[in-house]
């Protein structure tokens, strides 16, 4: 588009105040010397022709390459989707933010070759009403769209969109599919797979397995990449009656994101499992592993989890993240009162503390940031968990082995000789673990666990279920805290939303006699019109009280002791979810989701 090499694009740019005019006039001065060191750059680095260089580079690049702060918006940056974005309005043309969650795997590589994408900088992403949609950097070279029209027999509509995108999602969509596809032919014809059945198999000559293994090394690998960069805290890879479907959980949802040929599915499972040192040829018992790997010069660890299904073996890669794991434990969503509670807590000499919650609920991210927050050098911390989920080194981290009678029970016993001044047991789940851990706060030291219990209170009753004595745990409890994640409001969409008392009242919320006003997300290409950006948690703690201890040694109802911590101070679950909707945080919608309506 020749527009986007003429200086006119720098005169809207200052027009529309994106540029100062000292920007515009330090632009007009150094443009041309800023180019011919881009066009150095990409011809040294990207290994192309000096002539292919110049005709990548453009004046977008150019301005971009300069990292200018907008007028007026400090921290904010003029971007290469901001000035396609004003490009397109300007020059009447339909816009397109490329996400990859919703791009057509079969239409992006399969409509047009892969070499002629990536000459022109196309890539089509839909067909809607019999016209495929085609995502452009320059929707004015009508040759190459009529050469697209022709070669598909259908029409075409031309969007611009960002020349970094496109190449991201060219690399990404043809890099994974060439080696599905490549790993497909090589394992020859489909088999007749009958899940853990019967299957009927076919040799591969070992050139196969090492050319089909080199493409399925370089699937995965095109698969892991994807989901960090989508911020995906889970993989999921299903075997389904005649496709092998891949999900990612971003933000506590799961997403559909790929369906495969099935024959891949076992191949690539089984370079999964050779990654994270699996026996491969065990398909009939669950697995589990782990992988360390690194991404944006940052380690992260893949615990994988396998389990034999319907229709296969399944597997469930949970990405944990150190800068999501270890995070300051005063910002992942505790309220003034409630994080007071909990660092009186974590500032006992002794004692047990409990966090309780279901799975994915958040419970090792808060005990790896206290941890974090009161290791010291002259502190020794030992922990006890099946599996350990992320490696720390100020931390004594022991794995259960069950196999060897390494269970949480049986290493309570040789860890109070090893010195501990905290102790942090995975999950008491029976009567030895939690009676030795019970020994440990009697003997001084500060013990933390998980359970799985809906409430807070209810810690109590599992522990008494377990065969506890009451006079033990008031002796020994400092309190305990459930808690869940909700999806936060995308800050870049928020917007502020009337909503009827009407309607809030029978969800069990404390609202009072009059409509609201309250934030949602409208949805934008940040949060992929979802409303939702990122996750915090809700929390329900207490401590256990002189009062309350007084209650339990006399056996009153966990509901009399319940109603006792709610006077005392505690909020609820659906309270805490309440206080986030009103200060903007989450919207009621999704604290119904994860707190319901009781």
């Amino acid at each position: 588009m020749q527009f986007l090499n003429n200086d006119k694009l720098i005169d809207l740019l200052f027009k529309k105040d994106l540029l100062s005019p000292e920007q515009r006039k330090m632009i007009g001065l150094n443009k041309q010397k800023q180019r011919q060191k881009l066009i150095r750059l990409q011809r040294d680095k990207g290994g192309v022709s000096l002539e292919e260089a110049t005709r990548n580079i453009d004046l977008v690049d150019v301005i971009v390459s300069f990292h200018l702060e907008l007028p007026g918006r400090a921290g904010d940056f003029l971007t290469e989707e901001i000035v396609m974005r004003l490009v397109a309005r300007n020059q009447g043309l339909p816009f397109k933010k490329l996400d990859p969650l919703e791009l057509d795997l079969d239409v992006v590589t399969k409509t047009i070759p892969q070499s002629f994408a990536v000459k022109h900088l196309l890539l089509p992403f839909a067909v809607k009403n019999g016209v495929l949609q085609v995502a452009m950097h320059d929707p004015g070279n009508r040759v190459v769209l009529e050469e697209v029209e022709r070669a598909n027999q259908t029409k075409v509509q031309p969007f611009l969109s960002t020349k970094s995108d496109i190449r991201r999602m060219l690399a990404e969509f043809f890099g994974f599919q060439s080696s599905i596809s490549a790993a497909e032919t090589r394992l020859g014809r489909p088999m007749v797979d009958l899940g853990d059945l019967e299957q009927y198999v076919r040799i591969s000559s070992s050139k196969e397995i090492t050319s089909s293994d080199q493409n399925i090394k370089a699937a995965v690998e095109h698969l892991f990449n994807y989901a960090f960069e989508e911020r995906a805290s889970d993989i999921h890879i299903e075997p389904k009656r005649k496709v092998s479907r891949v999900r990612l959980r971003i933000d506590g949802v799961l997403h559909t994101i790929y369906e495969l040929p099935k024959v891949v599915h076992a191949a690539i499972l089984s370079r999964i499992k050779t990654l994270s040192r699996l026996d491969i040829a065990e398909k009939r018992r669950p697995q589990d592993g782990r992988i360390k790997v690194e991404h944006g010069g940052t380690e992260s660890e893949i615990r994988v989890s396998t389990i034999p299904v319907a229709f296969g073996e399944k597997a469930v890669l949970r990405i944990l993240n150190a800068e999501v794991v270890f995070q300051d434990v005063q910002k992942i969503g505790f309220s003034e009162r409630d994080f007071d509670v909990y660092k009186s807590f974590f500032e006992s000499p002794h004692g047990i503390v409990l966090v309780t919650g279901p799975t994915g609920s958040g419970k090792s991210t808060t005990l790896y940031s206290t941890l974090k927050h009161i290791s010291t050098p002259r502190m020794n911390i030992v922990t006890v968990e099946d599996p350990v989920e992320m490696v720390h080194e100020d931390f004594n981290q022991i794995a259960v082995q069950p196999q060897i009678d390494v269970t949480f029970s049986t290493i309570l016993r040789n860890i109070l000789r090893q010195d501990p001044d905290v102790i942090m047991i995975g999950e008491i789940r029976d009567l030895d673990t939690a009676t030795n851990a019970i020994q440990a706060a009697l003997t001084g030291h500060l013990v933390f666990s998980t359970l799985h219990t809906n409430d807070a209170i209810s810690s109590i009753s599992r522990l008494q279920d377990l065969g506890v004595q009451p006079f033990l745990i008031s002796s020994t409890l400092l309190g305990a805290m459930a808690q869940r994640l909700v999806r936060t409001i995308c800050p870049h969409c928020a917007e502020p939303v009337l909503v009827k008392s009407s309607v809030l009242a029978p969800l069990g919320f404390p609202v009072p006699d009059k409509d609201l006003t309250l934030r949602h997300g409208k949805g934008c290409r940040k949060c992929r019109g979802t409303g939702y950006l990122g996750r915090c948690g809700i929390f329900e703690i207490f401590p256990m009280s002189d009062q309350l201890k007084v209650m339990l040694n006399r056996g009153d109802s966990i509901t009399e002791i319940a109603e006792k911590a709610r006077d005392e101070g505690m909020s609820t679950l659906k309270q805490d979810a309440w206080n986030k909707v009103t200060q903007g945080v989450t919207t009621f919608e999704e604290a119904i989701r994860v707190t319901g309506t009781a």
